[in-house]
């Protein structure tokens, strides 16, 4: 048996069967021995699970092999991976429980789950990413391929001739139509929504939210109705990015309005107690902190308008020629370009629609990065170039203070300056009173107070009249008080 050595701290071994004295016992009951708690692991790889996730794993993949291949009449192969996934889910749970508890299993069970469920949406946009970029391989190398529109060049035309330029200008067109009405009515109607409470507030909110639903059909026949056969306009490029638009604000409001209300009560609160109005307190506080998440609204909004075919179809017609102008003739987009390309049997013409496709992918990862570019980093967050700018305003305002609590009267200097700033007469009263610290001029002259009659023994200095109530006591405009008393002269 073991016993616990109660001078020592540790255990030591006793021969088997050995008695153990009452004295000992009472001892021990008395005084337990108590190990320090070690915190458990809760991130990084171990050996043991790895070793855990890995048995698991085949553990899963056979049994789904045995009850598809031998033991039941199963088949099909998204049951068998289901089948599979669930038995290593199981394994792993039985595994990790022989040397964990309770709480320490559910932590790696749902770390694999939250691992597996981001692996797949990885591989799926890997191979949505990946089969596309293959499909296009045959056109995207051409340079006339960015460059040449598809007037001059037909279905059966190799791919060394014509091109997607004119929906690339097309949709580049549209989407910044579409992102000049969207961001400020959008911003704007989600500060509304979070500064501004009410019954009005909350009929907004929800007429916003049955619109993110709405079918991009019925926005592109609205602005077909009332652009084109009520106001007599021609199928152009502004009315396209009238009908995106339609579509891309009710996302970005909604993304928007999350966003703001993340940001903390207590900054607000802050400003408005320091005396900012309210349109100062969003300008300056609430927007710029919300900064970053405003933008990935506006990148929701895009990646939604700039994937839209039928608006576009009812509003701007299609082309093959390249037209820049967005208010006359009809226009194309990329998604457009994508439909009309993929449809045809011609090989060519496919290769073409998958090289538009990985353009327009391409498109959309480059306006991510300018959004994120613009958005900053979160609050609180600083890069180098915004740490220095701030570093230099914190200078400007300490000298500024510094300034300001200096003593002597700097706004009543007399005499002429220089150039440098630098005073070149006494400083002193604004009205020509020497200043107190300056030496009495020494001129054969009596200042006034000389003639003045010496008070008698007891009595205090001759008082003036009093002051009126609304004057200060600065000394006028000299500003010149009396150390001693306080008095102005």
């Amino acid at each position: 048996m073991t016993v616990v050595d109660l001078e020592k701290g540790a255990p030591q071994d006793a021969p088997q069967g050995a008695p153990v004295s009452p004295a000992a016992r009472t001892s021990l009951a008395a005084d337990p021995v108590t190990f320090p708690d070690v915190p458990r692991r809760i991130g990084g790889l171990t050996r043991s699970g790895v070793l855990s996730v890995s048995g698991a794993a085949a553990s899963g993949l056979c049994v789904a092999v045995l009850l598809f291949g031998e033991l039941a009449p199963f088949s099909g192969a998204l049951g068998f991976f289901v089948t599979a996934y669930l038995s290593f889910l199981g394994i792993y749970a039985v595994l990790t429980g022989l040397e964990e508890d309770g709480q320490a299993v559910r932590d790696r069970v749902m770390t694999v789950v939250l691992w597996s469920a981001g692996g797949l949406m990885f591989a799926a946009l890997a191979m949505v990413v990946g089969f596309t970029a293959w499909r296009g391989r045959e056109a995207l190398p051409h340079a006339n391929f960015f460059t040449q529109d598809m007037q001059a060049a037909g279905p059966l035309d190799p791919l060394p001739h014509g091109g997607i330029a004119h929906a690339m200008l097309g949709t580049l067109i549209m989407i910044t139509i579409a992102l000049a009405i969207t961001v400020p009515l959008g911003l704007a109607c989600a500060v509304y929504l979070n500064q501004i409470p009410g019954r009005f507030s909350r009929f907004v909110r929800t007429i916003v939210e049955a619109m993110t639903a709405l079918p991009s059909i019925v926005a592109g026949l609205m602005v077909y109705a009332v652009w084109i056969l009520n106001l007599g306009m021609q199928k152009s490029g502004l009315a396209a990015g009238f009908a995106i638009s339609v579509m891309m604000l009710p996302i970005v409001i909604r993304a928007a309005d999350v966003v703001l209300r993340l940001v903390p009560g207590t900054l607000t609160e802050a400003s408005e107690a320091l005396g900012a109005p309210r349109w100062r307190t969003v300008w300056h506080v609430v927007l710029p902190t919300a900064r970053s998440g405003l933008a990935t609204a506006v990148i929701l909004g895009t990646a939604r308008g700039i994937g839209e075919t039928s608006p576009v179809l009812l509003t701007a017609g299609f082309t093959a020629a390249l037209n820049a102008d967005p208010t006359n003739g009809p226009m194309v987009s990329l998604p457009l370009a994508v439909f009309n390309f993929v449809k045809s049997p011609e090989p060519t013409m496919i290769a073409r629609g998958f090289g538009a496709a990985a353009v327009l992918m391409a498109l959309v990862l480059i306006l991510f990065m300018i959004a994120r570019v613009i958005g900053g980093r979160g609050p609180g967050h600083q890069n180098k170039r915004q740490a220095r700018r701030a570093a230099r305003a914190s200078r400007r305002d300490t000298t500024r203070f510094a300034e300001l609590h200096t003593p002597g009267l700097e706004l009543f200097e007399t005499g002429d300056r220089d150039d440098s700033g630098e005073s070149n007469g006494p400083r002193g009263a604004g009205n020509g009173a020497t200043s107190p610290d300056a030496p009495a001029a020494d001129n054969g002259e009596q200042s006034p107070g000389d003639n003045a009659p010496a008070p008698a023994d007891g009595e205090g200095p001759p008082q003036g009249p009093p002051a009126p109530d609304n004057e200060t006591r600065t000394g006028g405009a000299g500003g010149n008080t009396d150390p001693a008393t306080g008095d102005a002269h």
